[in-house]
């Protein structure tokens, strides 16, 4: 499980530089965007690629970048 949320964290923490969020976005909210990233992306494009915990990373960063956009287009572009 903490294997997980390391990763998660650094999936959400490569998508928010890809967004250009990282400035805004904390630790948690990285790694929020991380996990559920990886269900978004996973669902949507397969799981192919890389596996690291589980997760396959390339779809997995394809869905948090999804998921920091959606997220900002709700909670604003702080």
């Amino acid at each position: 499980m903490i294997w997980s949320l390391i990763v998660g964290a650094f999936i959400g923490w490569l998508a928010s530089l890809v967004t250009g969020k990282d400035r805004s976005m904390g630790c948690i909210w990285n790694t929020v965007a991380g996990l559920l990233g990886a269900f978004v992306g996973q669902r949507l494009f397969g799981a192919w690629g890389a596996h690291l915990a589980g997760m396959a990373v390339f779809p997995s960063i394809l869905g948090a970048i999804i998921v920091i956009a959606v997220a900002s287009l709700f909670f604003g572009d702080n």
